[in-house]
């Protein structure tokens, strides 16, 4: 009889689909953040700059970058959240340090701290040219799923 229990590396293998399914539904993948690695301690991502993404001075919009940045964060937290618990970002800060060109942006997601209860992500977002034009770092939080009717 073959047994259903979960090994580790299963648990692992499921976390990180589940943080690689982030960027293929909503609002990422409406505007077309891709993945390229999803591991528990490294998230990178691209996204090919497009007329949508551009503001009135066309640079990339604050918002397409916190929205790369957001759902890199949260595949972070996912990827290092334990299995039947849900979660998601509490907090949020950006800082700007330039104008977002493209033609593709470049995001490395690294965490700060992994705790039990909560996770800290910092995601680096870069011009083709290696400049960075935002910082952004965020907590996610860990939660017990609930079950049942309540």
């Amino acid at each position: 009889m073959k047994s259903t229990k979960k090994t580790p590396k299963d648990t692992a293998a499921l976390q990180l689909k589940s943080a690689r399914d982030l960027f293929r539904v909503g609002l990422p993948h409406a505007i077309g953040v891709r993945p390229v690695t999803v591991t528990q301690k490294k998230i990178t991502a691209t996204l090919r700059v497009k007329p949508m993404h551009l503001n009135r001075n066309r640079h990339v919009g604050g918002g397409v970058l916190m929205t790369m940045a957001d759902v890199m964060g949260a595949a972070g937290g996912v990827a290092n959240r334990p299995l039947n618990y849900t979660g998601g970002t509490i907090e949020s800060k950006t800082n700007f340090f330039g104008a977002a060109l493209g033609p593709v942006l470049t995001a490395v997601c690294v965490p700060l701290h992994r705790g039990r209860t909560t996770t800290v992500w910092q995601t680096t977002i870069r011009n083709p040219d290696g400049r960075v034009v935002a910082i952004v770092t965020q907590t996610q939080i860990t939660l017990l799923r609930k079950t049942g009717a309540g």
